[in-house]
């Protein structure tokens, strides 16, 4: 299904639409602040492994991130975070920012790497937020693209449906998205380390 939705004013009956088809197991596209990711509900762990599969991603050995509706959701899921971490977090939240954080017990093991560690985003993109608020609980996020090919479909819905309707449950045509990732900021060691420019510029 391709489910077209405003970011200003996003329809709730089809975002309790999209939020059902997660809560069974489903697999959605949907817009963010940067690319257009694909996700699931972050509790299902079938969901998780199809998504894998599609993405062709190894769950033991790559990061796999999720996204929150606000700082306050992003707290249930990682250790206490010192003063500097979360100012960063709340000057620059929502916004094309992914967060690597220490994981707590909250986490399903499947998102834990070696590390314990887990990444965290709030995109500015009010779709994504409200179905995540809908949902009660974060949903997976990963990128259409591969990161070693940044190709003009990825930021057309429709000619992402064409590639992923086979694949997935609902692709949410928000409208063009970027071909920008998220920068990647690891906060573990309780400094702010760049992993991957990206999208934005963090402010302290």
């Amino acid at each position: 299904m391709l489910l077209k939705l405003y970011e200003e004013n996003p329809n709730e009956k089809d975002i309790r639409t999209v939020a059902d088809t997660l809560r069974k197991g489903g697999v959605v596209i949907y817009p963010t602040d940067t690319i257009y990711g694909i996700g699931c509900d972050i509790n299902n762990a079938k969901a998780v492994e199809r998504v894998a599969r599609i993405k062709n991603i190894n769950l033991k050995k790559d990061h796999l991130s999720f996204i929150c509706h606000d700082l306050s959701q992003i707290s249930e899921y990682t250790k206490s975070l010192n003063n500097a971490t979360f100012k960063a977090m709340k000057k620059n939240l929502p916004g094309p920012f992914t967060f690597i954080l220490n994981a707590n017990t909250n986490v399903p093991k499947l998102f834990k790497n070696n590390k314990k560690t887990v990444g965290i985003r709030v995109p500015d993109n009010n779709i994504i937020r409200e179905l995540v608020k809908e949902l009660g609980h974060p949903i997976l996020s990963t990128s259409v693209h591969d990161e070693d090919e940044v190709i003009e479909y990825t930021t057309d819905p429709e000619l992402i449906y064409e590639k992923y309707q086979n694949l997935v449950d609902i692709v949410i045509d928000g409208g063009y998205g970027d071909n920008n990732p998220s920068t990647v900021i690891d906060c573990t060691n309780g400094d702010f380390e760049i992993l991957r420019e990206g999208k934005g510029e963090l402010e302290f």
